[in-house]
């Protein structure tokens, strides 16, 4: 049996809070949990930050039992038994995106790509390389444009299944961002398995800094592609070294499908960070852009840039950034900027 080797994606946030006298803030409202096959975190500031945080950790456990394919009582496994079902207003918000993400990238994020994970093993943790026919056997399963929707109910197609692990953790953390606004925090940050989204500044009135892994060198914090400075934003990544296994030759494969090949997608990235103020776009696009690699992604920012920004790091070693983030990332190395046109 091959083992699936894990490496968190970590997105190492640098926020370094001072004392500011009279005004010195008090100590964060702090929680960490495990949900959603991850190590989450959260950290408010304010009045009410103790209640802000307990109500963040309800959430993401609600969240978790009404999406995880690996609990069989949630909502999505109950759809995916019965091969449809009404849509509670968490799985409509979500099925909704799904489909706009899905149509807008032209299939390169795709929630129908259950039954391809379940083959390859990633769910459930055993991976193993798949026949090849079984492979194709279940790629004619796939595809967003066989499901029926109509605003209240999903209809799945013959032998299909759903799966919002794609975009689940930025709707969680896009959750906790209402949850801070309703309990009036001055200051929050959350970091969902990677998936990091800041409310507000800093507690000293600083930008939050958030610090983008080195794919080569995941597990060094002291080594970053570069920083991303911003509030209210969420600073999401994708990559091929964050969740994979090697088979009997030693040759790897990670968890990013391509859905139209039904193996892991061989694009020239080797990591995708998206920079938006919808979390929830984030964390799809950090897979499509993935799937597409740089060319394709870039021609997809520019048609709808005005919505979220790229840091793009090729397999070749090559840094690229999209123009709005020319003020807000720096990075010790050299990188070029895609720009509008």
């Amino acid at each position: 049996m091959m083992k699936l080797k894990y490496i968190m994606l970590m997105l190492f946030i640098t926020a370094l809070f001072c004392g500011c006298g009279e005004n010195e803030e008090k100590e964060p409202a702090v929680r960490e949990i495990f949900a959603m096959d991850t190590v989450m975190s959260i950290t408010a500031y304010g009045e009410n930050c103790e209640a802000a945080a307990d109500a963040a950790v309800d959430e993401i456990n609600r969240l978790d039992r009404l999406l995880s394919v690996g609990n069989e009582k949630s909502e999505v496994s109950e759809i995916n038994k019965n091969g449809r079902g009404v849509l509670s207003e968490d799985c409509r918000i979500l099925t909704e995106k799904a489909l706009d993400i899905y149509h807008t990238a032209e299939g390169a994020y795709d929630m129908t790509v259950y039954p391809l994970m379940k083959l390859w093993g990633f769910i459930g943790n055993e991976p193993s390389l798949p026949d090849d026919k079984d492979i194709k056997d279940v790629c004619r399963l796939i595809g967003s444009d066989k499901l029926s929707y109509d605003g209240n109910t999903l209809t799945l197609g013959e032998g299909q299944g759903i799966d919002f692990g794609g975009i689940a953790k930025g709707y969680a953390s896009a959750r906790i961002m209402d949850i801070f606004k309703k309990y009036d925090i001055d200051s929050g940050i959350v970091s969902l398995g990677g998936n990091v989204q800041c409310y507000g500044k800093k507690p000293d009135g600083s930008l939050w800094k958030c610090g983008i892994t080195d794919p080569a060198k995941p597990g060094d914090s002291k080594s970053l592609l570069g920083i991303v400075q911003g509030q209210d934003i969420a600073v999401i990544t994708s990559g091929g070294y964050e969740r994979y296994f090697k088979d009997e030759n030693g040759k790897t494969y990670h968890h990013i499908m391509d859905t139209k090949t039904g193996y892991p997608a061989e694009s020239d990235l080797s990591s995708v960070t998206v920079v938006s103020g919808n979390g929830m776009l984030a964390d799809g696009l950090s897979t499509a852009c993935f799937v597409m690699g740089r060319e394709k992604a870039i021609e997809y920012w520019k048609k709808y840039s005005s919505d979220f920004d790229l840091i793009l790091y090729t397999n070749d070693n090559r840094l690229y950034i999209t123009e709005g983030l020319r003020e807000s990332f720096s990075s010790e190395y050299e990188y070029e900027i895609a720009e509008r046109e």
